[in-house]
């Protein structure tokens, strides 16, 4: 099943998720409208708000609320996004110039303040002890994993658990808390919930490992962002950890001073140092285990067309890896 193909399961949903972002984000401030355009135009795969209608609709939910929570989690991601770009320097995202490059970095962290707080607005009328507990949680943890991410930025020392740690924290916790979410609002049991967030934990962990892989393995044309992002800003990724490992002295020496010092100056040798090291594959293979694990959490739902979409949705995260 094609990415497309699982879209469609859930096409109708997925059209009010984005009459309800486009609703949402209308401000009487201009500025604020002329960046959310950017934002909503800018498109991307929207997998969290697929990830959370998919679920609601897997668990039987048969109002709208699950759009609602689709939108908000979105909003939240969109929040960290434009505050991530200040924070890098980044000037490319989907292909498209970043928000921050096209108004300033002022006006991307106020916006980003302005979506966050939108969102904790959709959270609220909903009316769900629950559901504010996790939104809060979540979104705590993934300010922790950016503060953690910093810590690290520069560090050739990173472990994989250190990396793996902030993978969940920046990525995982808010696919977790999505799927988490749209069990509680269509009143599954206590099981279900808690599978359906270990499902959003593993799916979420396998999108960032690929997303990490890719980033010395994709066309930029495609992608959408530049190859070697992430080490021209001294993250230690896990293709850098795992090389660091057991590469060369010389290939170990060339990626210390790549991590500590950023810039993509010997990015081919470094690329040619990570594959001969493994640190592609053994990334990858991390990923399908982490999609494996999804899968596996999936089998408390009964089946349908929506459980298939998920199985699908968790084959997709890993398959474009090689």
């Amino acid at each position: 099943m094609t990415l497309d193909e699982i879209r469609a399961l859930v096409r109708h949903d997925l059209a009010s998720v984005d009459e309800v972002i486009r609703c949402r984000l209308k401000s009487s401030v201009p500025l604020i409208d002329r960046v959310a355009e950017h934002i909503v135009a800018g498109g991307g795969k929207r997998l969290r708000p697929l990830l959370v209608v998919l679920v609601g609709r897997a668990c039987g939910h048969g109002g709208t609320a699950h759009v609602e929570a689709a939108a908000f989690i979105e909003f939240i991601h969109t929040a960290t996004l434009l505050h991530d770009d200040v924070v890098d320097g980044s000037s490319l995202r989907r292909g498209r110039d970043t928000a921050n490059e096209v108004f300033g970095n002022q006006a991307s962290v106020l916006v980003g303040d302005f979506v966050y707080s939108r969102a904790f607005q959709m959270m609220a009328s909903l009316d769900s002890q629950r559901v504010m507990e996790i939104m809060a949680d979540a979104t705590n943890v993934i300010a922790e994993g950016e503060v953690l991410q910093l810590m690290n930025a520069h560090d050739p020392e990173t472990t994989e658990q250190r990396y793996l740690d902030v993978i969940y924290r920046k990525t995982a916790r808010l696919f977790e808390a999505g799927a988490e979410v749209a069990a509680v609002l269509s009143e599954g049991s206590s099981q279900t919930q808690r599978c359906l967030a270990r499902y959003g934990r593993h799916l979420g962990t396998a999108y960032q490992l690929v997303d990490d892989v890719l980033d010395f393995r994709s066309n930029p044309a495609e992608r959408g962002k530049n190859l070697g992002d992430d080490l021209a800003e001294g993250k230690p990724t896990l293709p850098l950890i795992h090389a660091l490992r057991l590469a060369s002295d010389r290939d170990r020496a060339l990626i210390r001073t790549a991590i500590e010092s950023g810039g993509l100056a010997q990015l081919g040798p470094i690329i040619g140092a990570i594959e001969s090291s493994g640190g592609l594959d053994y990334a990858g293979e991390l990923a399908r285990r982490e999609s494996q694990a999804a899968l596996a959490a999936l089998e408390v739902l009964p089946d349908s067309s929506f459980k298939r979409g998920l199985e699908a949705l968790a084959r997709f995260a890993v398959e474009h890896t090689t």
